[in-house]
């Protein structure tokens, strides 16, 4: 039980801390030298582009893969977002939301907070090799997202007709460090894997610091911009993005996972790994989307603060069925 007390330990104090940091400055008893958006946003860069590199590196590194079934668990985790942006789109109809509603909502059904809180839960639960089949399932994750989601929601405005052809958002795609970063991580330990050197026992201890470190820096980011007066305004909306979230997409993700085999993988890690991921909570990355193209921003932060909020119910239940797998 320690494991689950410290995953949701780290993660409620890393949202509290931003958050509390974020009302400190409004109220103008704390005074920053950088706005909360820039320091959101460095916060982001040191996690994402040196910490977690470096994190991911070392645990594609010593990830031993024997079994040629995994070749299809990125295209799991590509699956799990389409299902979601799927079920939302049908569930925006269901609920005849306009326009802007649904276009926020779909962002919030597809993209899922499979790095910072998924990546953090399966390392703790599971340990390094948890955290690098994490990588590994979420190797598209932000390809998907930049290429199908973006569009997708750019759809949705009341600027959808802007002209962007595809070179544009090729090029896009193809200059977002973000990617670059995350793809070339995965890259590089997976060539360190295929070359026979043998990690480094430093870097075990190495990482479980850092990845923490980095868990922590982003729910720290995350808090500096939540907003949780407006939840009750979008309370319909956000029970049934917790129905996709937490119910539909697990199920149908780890019944897949299931009947590919996985369960006998590594003792059933990739299957575990699998039912984590595919029920994480909103993303951040999903209130980009709605601020870029003029949609529902209140929705998209409702349900994105909604769903963060029920993982003080989601946690001991994957805590339980992970430990009975």
């Amino acid at each position: 039980m320690s494991k689950f007390f410290f995953t949701f330990g780290l993660i409620v104090s890393g949202l509290l801390i931003g958050y509390g940091i974020q009302t400190l400055t409004q109220r103008k008893v704390l005074g920053l030298p950088l706005s909360l958006d820039q320091l959101r946003r460095a916060l982001q860069k040191l996690a994402l582009l040196f910490i977690n590199s470096i994190s991911v590196v070392g645990a594609i590194w010593a990830l031993k893969i024997d079994d040629g079934r995994m070749a299809a668990f990125p295209i799991l985790g590509v699956s799990g977002i389409f299902l979601g942006g799927l079920l939302a789109f049908w569930a925006s109809k269901a609920l005849k939301l306009e326009r802007k509603k649904a276009g926020s909502f779909y962002t919030c059904g597809s993209f899922s907070n499979m790095g910072t809180i998924g990546g953090l839960i399966c390392y703790i639960f599971l340990g390094e090799t948890g955290f690098a089949f994490v990588a590994l399932y979420r190797a598209f994750e932000e390809f998907t997202y930049y290429a199908v989601g973006f569009p997708i929601a750019k759809l949705y405005s009341t600027d959808a007709h802007a002209k962007e052809n595809w070179k544009i958002r090729l090029k896009r795609l193809g200059t977002d460090v973000y990617i670059l970063v995350s793809l070339s991580s995965l890259l590089m330990g997976g060539l360190l894997n295929l070359s026979g050197l043998k990690r480094p026992e430093l870097f075990q201890e190495v990482n479980s610091i850092l990845i923490p470190l980095g868990a922590l820096l982003l729910l720290i980011s995350i808090g500096l911009a939540m907003k949780v007066k407006r939840i009750r305004n979008y309370l319909k909306e956000c029970l049934a993005i917790s129905a996709i979230k937490f119910l539909v997409v697990p199920a149908v993700m780890t019944l897949t996972a299931f009947l590919l085999g996985y369960g006998k993988i590594e003792n059933g890690l990739p299957l575990k790994v699998v039912l984590i991921l595919s029920s994480m909570p909103v993303a951040f990355m999903a209130l980009i989307p709605p601020s870029l193209y003029n949609l529902d921003m209140d929705l998209a932060n409702s349900c994105w603060l909604f769903t963060t909020s029920l993982l003080i119910v989601v946690l001991p239940v994957l805590y339980i069925i992970t430990n009975s797998i």
